[in-house]
Protein backbone atom coordinates (compact mmCIF):
# COMPACT_ATOMS: atom_id res chain seq x y z
CA UNK A 1 0.00 0.00 0.00
CA UNK A 2 1.30 3.89 -0.93
CA UNK A 3 2.62 5.93 1.81
CA UNK A 4 -0.96 7.94 3.22
CA UNK A 5 -3.25 6.06 0.80
CA UNK A 6 -7.20 6.14 1.39
CA UNK A 7 -8.57 2.86 0.54
CA UNK A 8 -11.41 2.68 2.62
CA UNK A 9 -14.73 4.02 2.34
CA UNK A 10 -15.98 2.93 6.02
CA UNK A 11 -14.06 4.15 8.50
CA UNK A 12 -14.57 2.49 12.38
CA UNK A 13 -13.87 4.05 15.18
CA UNK A 14 -13.68 2.06 18.54
CA UNK A 15 -15.16 2.05 21.97
CA UNK A 16 -15.31 -0.86 24.38
CA UNK A 17 -17.98 0.57 26.06
CA UNK A 18 -19.90 -0.20 23.41
CA UNK A 19 -19.66 -3.85 23.21
CA UNK A 20 -22.88 -5.07 25.04
CA UNK A 21 -19.70 -7.00 26.95
CA UNK A 22 -17.73 -8.59 24.50
CA UNK A 23 -14.38 -8.40 24.32
CA UNK A 24 -13.09 -5.27 21.29
CA UNK A 25 -10.45 -7.65 19.96
CA UNK A 26 -13.26 -10.31 19.23
CA UNK A 27 -16.07 -7.74 18.22
CA UNK A 28 -12.82 -6.13 15.92
CA UNK A 29 -12.42 -9.98 14.26
CA UNK A 30 -15.51 -9.89 13.47
CA UNK A 31 -15.88 -6.86 11.80
CA UNK A 32 -12.85 -7.27 9.87
CA UNK A 33 -14.25 -10.51 8.77
CA UNK A 34 -17.61 -8.25 7.53
CA UNK A 35 -14.55 -6.28 5.32
CA UNK A 36 -13.56 -3.23 7.36
CA UNK A 37 -10.44 -2.35 6.44
CA UNK A 38 -9.59 1.17 8.40
CA UNK A 39 -10.41 1.16 12.59
CA UNK A 40 -9.35 4.01 14.72
CA UNK A 41 -8.57 2.48 18.08
CA UNK A 42 -9.90 5.54 20.19
CA UNK A 43 -9.91 4.33 23.73
CA UNK A 44 -8.96 7.84 25.39
CA UNK A 45 -9.88 6.18 29.39
CA UNK A 46 -6.61 3.98 29.08
CA UNK A 47 -3.30 5.33 30.67
CA UNK A 48 -0.27 4.68 28.06
CA UNK A 49 1.20 1.34 28.52
CA UNK A 50 -2.22 -0.22 28.67
CA UNK A 51 -3.27 1.99 25.21
CA UNK A 52 -0.12 0.85 23.83
CA UNK A 53 -0.52 -3.13 24.68
CA UNK A 54 -3.74 -2.80 23.17
CA UNK A 55 -2.65 -0.91 20.05
CA UNK A 56 0.07 -3.55 19.95
CA UNK A 57 -2.63 -6.50 19.72
CA UNK A 58 -4.74 -4.21 17.08
CA UNK A 59 -2.16 -3.45 14.69
CA UNK A 60 -1.69 -7.73 14.72
CA UNK A 61 -5.49 -7.88 14.16
CA UNK A 62 -5.35 -5.50 11.45
CA UNK A 63 -2.38 -6.70 9.87
CA UNK A 64 -3.84 -10.31 9.47
CA UNK A 65 -6.71 -8.61 7.40
CA UNK A 66 -4.64 -5.88 5.64
CA UNK A 67 -6.07 -3.24 7.34
CA UNK A 68 -5.17 0.38 8.39
CA UNK A 69 -4.62 0.93 11.83
CA UNK A 70 -5.00 4.86 13.02
CA UNK A 71 -4.68 5.86 16.64
CA UNK A 72 -6.53 8.45 18.10
CA UNK A 73 -4.43 11.20 19.26
CA UNK A 74 -1.07 9.59 20.93
CA UNK A 75 1.36 10.04 18.23
CA UNK A 76 3.48 8.00 20.78
CA UNK A 77 1.89 4.96 20.33
CA UNK A 78 0.63 5.39 17.07
CA UNK A 79 5.15 5.12 16.41
CA UNK A 80 5.45 2.65 19.25
CA UNK A 81 3.23 0.15 17.11
CA UNK A 82 4.19 1.31 13.26
CA UNK A 83 0.34 2.31 12.67
CA UNK A 84 -0.66 3.74 9.60
CA UNK A 85 -1.57 7.08 11.06
CA UNK A 86 -3.26 9.27 13.81
CA UNK A 87 -6.31 10.71 14.21
CA UNK A 88 -6.63 14.17 15.39
CA UNK A 89 -9.62 15.75 17.29
CA UNK A 90 -9.98 19.27 18.84
CA UNK A 91 -7.16 19.20 21.86
CA UNK A 92 -4.91 16.99 20.09
CA UNK A 93 -1.67 19.03 18.88
CA UNK A 94 -1.95 20.69 15.91
CA UNK A 95 -2.09 18.71 12.70
CA UNK A 96 1.11 20.42 11.22
CA UNK A 97 2.84 19.57 14.08
CA UNK A 98 2.05 15.69 14.17
CA UNK A 99 3.55 15.72 10.68
CA UNK A 100 6.82 16.82 11.17
CA UNK A 101 6.59 14.05 14.04
CA UNK A 102 4.91 11.58 12.06
CA UNK A 103 6.75 12.14 8.45
CA UNK A 104 5.49 11.89 5.35
CA UNK A 105 4.29 8.50 5.76
CA UNK A 106 1.61 8.22 8.02
CA UNK A 107 -1.92 9.33 7.39
CA UNK A 108 -3.17 12.18 9.70
CA UNK A 109 -7.06 12.19 9.91
CA UNK A 110 -8.62 15.38 11.56
CA UNK A 111 -12.47 15.50 13.51
CA UNK A 112 -14.01 18.66 12.22
CA UNK A 113 -17.31 20.56 13.07
CA UNK A 114 -17.70 23.11 10.44
CA UNK A 115 -16.48 24.63 7.19
CA UNK A 116 -13.83 26.50 9.06
CA UNK A 117 -12.73 23.54 11.33
CA UNK A 118 -12.27 21.41 7.94
CA UNK A 119 -10.21 24.26 6.17
CA UNK A 120 -8.09 24.69 8.93
CA UNK A 121 -7.23 20.98 8.96
CA UNK A 122 -6.31 20.70 5.43
CA UNK A 123 -4.23 24.24 5.50
CA UNK A 124 -2.50 22.27 8.29
CA UNK A 125 -1.97 19.15 6.51
CA UNK A 126 -4.45 16.89 6.92
CA UNK A 127 -5.06 13.91 4.62
CA UNK A 128 -8.88 13.46 4.88
CA UNK A 129 -11.02 14.80 7.82
CA UNK A 130 -14.38 13.78 9.92
CA UNK A 131 -17.31 15.97 9.63
CA UNK A 132 -20.43 16.22 12.49
CA UNK A 133 -22.65 14.72 14.00
CA UNK A 134 -24.59 14.66 10.89
CA UNK A 135 -27.61 12.93 12.45
CA UNK A 136 -28.38 12.75 16.23
CA UNK A 137 -26.16 10.53 18.30
CA UNK A 138 -25.37 10.14 21.90
CA UNK A 139 -21.62 9.49 21.35
CA UNK A 140 -21.38 12.75 20.01
CA UNK A 141 -23.88 14.85 21.48
CA UNK A 142 -20.90 17.12 23.42
CA UNK A 143 -20.32 18.54 20.12
CA UNK A 144 -23.77 20.39 19.37
CA UNK A 145 -26.74 19.64 17.41
CA UNK A 146 -27.34 17.20 14.30
CA UNK A 147 -25.75 19.38 11.22
CA UNK A 148 -27.63 17.47 8.65
CA UNK A 149 -26.34 16.14 5.06
CA UNK A 150 -26.48 20.12 3.87
CA UNK A 151 -23.99 21.16 6.28
CA UNK A 152 -22.04 18.02 5.17
CA UNK A 153 -22.14 18.95 1.44
CA UNK A 154 -21.43 22.30 2.18
CA UNK A 155 -17.73 21.13 3.72
CA UNK A 156 -17.37 18.94 0.98
CA UNK A 157 -17.47 21.39 -1.23
CA UNK A 158 -15.00 24.17 0.36
CA UNK A 159 -12.42 22.02 0.89
CA UNK A 160 -10.24 19.70 -1.02
CA UNK A 161 -9.60 16.70 1.17
CA UNK A 162 -11.54 13.20 1.49
CA UNK A 163 -14.70 13.76 3.90
CA UNK A 164 -15.89 10.86 6.49
CA UNK A 165 -19.51 11.71 7.80
CA UNK A 166 -19.76 10.36 11.64
CA UNK A 167 -22.29 10.83 13.95
CA UNK A 168 -25.90 8.68 13.85
CA UNK A 169 -24.60 7.11 10.57
CA UNK A 170 -26.88 3.92 9.54
CA UNK A 171 -27.53 1.67 6.29
CA UNK A 172 -30.66 3.61 5.87
CA UNK A 173 -29.35 7.17 5.70
CA UNK A 174 -25.47 6.39 4.10
CA UNK A 175 -27.64 7.38 0.51
CA UNK A 176 -28.28 10.86 1.65
CA UNK A 177 -24.52 11.28 2.96
CA UNK A 178 -23.03 9.92 -0.15
CA UNK A 179 -25.32 12.03 -2.00
CA UNK A 180 -23.29 14.94 -0.60
CA UNK A 181 -19.82 14.09 -2.22
CA UNK A 182 -18.41 12.36 0.54
CA UNK A 183 -15.56 10.03 0.82
CA UNK A 184 -17.57 7.43 3.19
CA UNK A 185 -18.37 7.50 6.85
CA UNK A 186 -17.08 6.27 10.57
CA UNK A 187 -18.96 5.15 12.74
CA UNK A 188 -18.83 3.50 16.27
CA UNK A 189 -22.44 1.78 17.60
CA UNK A 190 -23.93 0.75 14.35
CA UNK A 191 -21.35 -2.15 14.18
CA UNK A 192 -20.05 -1.76 17.63
CA UNK A 193 -22.93 -1.97 19.24
CA UNK A 194 -24.72 -4.33 16.85
CA UNK A 195 -26.21 -8.05 18.05
CA UNK A 196 -23.78 -9.72 14.85
CA UNK A 197 -21.25 -7.13 14.16
CA UNK A 198 -19.91 -9.13 10.90
CA UNK A 199 -23.39 -8.49 9.56
CA UNK A 200 -23.71 -5.25 10.51
CA UNK A 201 -20.17 -3.92 8.92
CA UNK A 202 -21.04 -5.86 5.19
CA UNK A 203 -24.96 -4.40 5.82
CA UNK A 204 -22.88 -0.86 6.09
CA UNK A 205 -20.66 -1.59 3.32
CA UNK A 206 -22.72 -2.48 1.05
CA UNK A 207 -25.13 0.54 1.56
CA UNK A 208 -21.87 2.53 0.70
CA UNK A 209 -21.27 0.76 -3.08
CA UNK A 210 -24.71 1.07 -3.07
CA UNK A 211 -25.13 5.15 -2.58
CA UNK A 212 -21.96 5.64 -4.60
CA UNK A 213 -23.14 3.41 -7.63
CA UNK A 214 -26.73 5.74 -7.62
CA UNK A 215 -24.78 9.08 -6.60
CA UNK A 216 -22.74 8.02 -10.37
CA UNK A 217 -25.59 7.98 -12.33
Amino acid sequence: MPPRALTFDLYLVTDRRQTQGRDLLWVLEQVLEGGVRAVQLREKDLGGRDLFLLAEKTKRLCGRYHASLLINDRIDVALGVDAYGVHLGGSSMPAGVARRLLGSDKLIGVSTHSVHEAQAAERAGADFILFGPVYSTASKAAYGDPQGARALKEVVEKTSLPVYAIGGIKAENITAVKGTGSRGVALISAVMSAADPKRAAQEILAALKKGSSERDR
